[in-house]
């Protein structure tokens, strides 16, 4: 069996060429089903991931659109293709103008996953358009790309009508459905950053662009170690994340916790980016607010600064490291015991 995918399932048998599964060990691992979706960072159900069972890598990360979109299967083994490959026809403006989708080339883009209906989506437009002007008025080649999940075409031109860029034409469900499959798209609304390459930056553009709103860190390279807030909490819901609460009443304490997390932060992510795989951990510092008090409150974490702990939401699952000094020796082995399913978990 591919060693990827044995390290997640360990007894658990796939045959290399996908035809025999046996499963009898499976049922009594509930905790390879939850590294299974932290692995893969699933966010809601049903989902479908294609892996290719050699390598073990992702081949899609939306396979329920695939089966729609291709139920004949002439179009597999679905892998990935390029931006440019999948984006390839012609694009909207929102005064009916068209335009080709070559003309991204050589820009930072922003696919940007949206929705009238959705009142968050409504919400980050409003924002967005204040951050795409301050990037163009800076003189930076950058272009946002609406990919609708309206429900009519006159709600997407209702809602198009209130945005600068230029959109996939609502009528091409086709190539609508190949961007939602390319990016694994789970939920709205979503903000991919792509290089003038086409090369992902990042999946987490909302986060971004609310958090630097005068735009000065983009195009949004993502940081090895977050300080919590309340727009980048959602992301504790996407898997295992390592935090460390501190006292915000010391001015410098928050930017030394991050000098001490960011070595080990950025030797996990090299490590499984070599793999061409999501590293296992995000790594996030807490201060003291409103927001990491209903934090603790709904872990039922001690008030312990400095603080130590792995929250694994979707297992409901937290590992606690409480000691009076935290070092980036006891950071690293508390990371490595993890990663090692050497820690014991308390029930959030």
């Amino acid at each position: 069996m591919a060693g990827a995918l044995a390290e997640v399932l360990g007894e658990v048998l796939v045959a290399a060429d996908g035809e025999e599964v046996a499963v009898s060990a499976l049922a009594a691992r509930g905790v390879s089903l939850l590294k299974l979706w932290n692995k893969y960072r699933v966010s809601n159900i049903p989902s479908l991931i294609f892996i290719d069972a050699t390598t073990g890598k992702v081949v899609c990360r939306n396979g329920l659109l695939v089966i729609r979109d291709d139920p004949e299967g002439l179009e597999f083994p679905w892998g990935p293709k390029p931006f440019s490959e999948v984006v390839a026809g012609p694009l909207l403006r929102n005064n009916g103008q068209t335009l080709d989708s070559n003309a991204l080339e050589g820009s930072h883009v922003g696919v940007y996953f949206s929705a009238h209906w959705c009142p968050p989506c409504r919400s980050l437009t409003r924002v967005l358009v204040e951050s795409y002007r301050k990037i163009k008025d800076a003189g930076q080649k950058f272009e946002i790309l609406f990919v609708s999940a309206d429900r009519s075409e006159d709600s997407f031109k209702q809602y198009f009508s209130e945005m600068p860029w230029v959109a996939v034409p609502y009528t091409d469900e086709a190539r609508r459905s190949r961007l939602n499959r390319l990016y694994g798209i789970q939920g709205i609304p979503t903000l991919i950053v792509l290089d003038p390459k086409g090369e992902v930056i990042t999946r987490q553009g909302r986060v971004e662009v609310l958090n630097d709103v005068e735009c000065h860190d983009f195009p949004w390279h993502p940081k090895p170690v977050l300080e919590l807030t309340d727009s980048n909490a959602v992301q504790l819901n996407e898997g295992p994340c390592l935090v460390l609460f501190v006292d915000s009443e010391d001015d410098g304490e928050s930017e030394a916790a991050k000098q001490l997390i960011q070595p080990i932060a950025e030797k996990i992510i090299a490590k499984y980016k070599a793999k061409e795989e999501e590293a296992p951990l995000l790594f996030f510092v807490a201060g003291e607010d409103d927001m990491t008090d209903s934090l603790r409150d709904y872990t039922n974490l001690p008030e312990a600064a400095p603080l130590l702990t792995i929250l694994d939401m979707s297992a409901r699952a937290k590992y606690v490291m409480d000691v009076e000094e935290i070092t980036p020796e006891i950071v690293e082995a508390f990371v490595s015991d993890f990663l090692a399913d050497k820690l014991k978990p308390e029930p959030i």
